[in-house]
């Protein structure tokens, strides 16, 4: 039983890949923890065929090699069910927000299956551990559950770890204040899966951080040379610079994102 206050189901996820590439790279291995509203958990775990080389250097880290996997199945031939199983779910992980939420959205959109995010929360517990106690899962797992992590790197022994981790971060972190650069006291983290939402991922726009939120709620680019620029402003202003990311070897989310922005100034006009 979990100590989690929860509206509706919390699934916590970690990947095993090809590599970091959200691009090129596929997923070669998933396990999920679902934290259910009536304090109970189920987990899931498989192998996948990435129908790509694993190289050697990501195998050395998860363990995971080519002959593990040849008669896994591919991510087509479980999009459907995996995300009937993840429907009504808000999502957690560590370090998600930046790397497993883009590559499992990316996954799902080569594919053709519908998984919207935008009515999820997202909670990243790595963003929570780095705010308050900057480290790795292992020393998050031995700071706030007491443990040592065995078998890092394995999908089901790292999403578990998080799970547990999230908890001892509630348990520790509640009621506790922080003071910003401006004086400003705030309680960052709460028993409540929005607030945690808001604490790790409110600033997102597109998964590979590519554009996201300044202070006035208004979307900007975040590399290169608009970087802080109101993305309205450069559509407008550049269209050729949307041409340029609608061609170059950006994530297909990003990509979304940016046409959605200017499909609503088109509109707005």
């Amino acid at each position: 039983m979990h100590t989690l206050h929860l509206k509706k189901p919390l699934a916590f996820f970690d990947l095993e890949t090809t590599g970091v590439n959200i691009v090129r790279d596929r997923i070669v291995e998933i396990s999920v923890v679902k934290a259910l509203v009536n304090g109970e958990t189920e987990i899931r775990t498989r192998r996948i065929n990435p129908e790509m080389p694993i190289p050697l250097e990501s195998s050395l880290i998860h363990g995971i090699y080519d002959e593990d996997i040849k008669d896994a199945p591919t991510f087509k031939s479980i999009a459907k069910n995996l995300a009937t199983f993840l429907e009504g779910c808000d999502l957690a992980g560590f370090n998600s927000n930046r790397f497993d939420i883009p590559m499992l959205v990316e996954e799902f959109l080569r594919v053709g299956v519908d998984f919207d995010v935008k009515n999820r929360r997202m909670v990243d517990v790595q963003r929570i551990y780095h705010m308050m106690e900057p480290r790795n899962l292992g020393a998050a797992y031995k700071f706030y559950c007491g443990k040592t992590l065995d078998n890092a790197h394995s999908a089901e022994a790292d999403t578990i770890a998080t799970f547990e981790v999230l908890q001892g971060q509630i348990e520790k972190y509640q009621g506790v204040t922080l003071t910003d650069s401006h004086g400003k006291v705030t309680e960052p983290v709460k028993n409540d899966v929005t607030a945690l939402h808001e604490l790790t991922a409110s600033k997102i726009v597109d998964f590979a951080g590519r554009m996201v939120f300044n202070d006035k709620g208004e979307e900007v680019f975040n590399f290169g040379k608009h970087n802080g620029k109101r993305v309205t402003d450069i559509l407008k202003n550049e269209p050729s610079f949307f041409d340029w990311m609608m061609k170059g070897e950006f994530p297909l989310d990003t990509k979304r994102k940016l046409t959605e922005i200017k499909l609503r100034g088109l509109t707005q006009r």
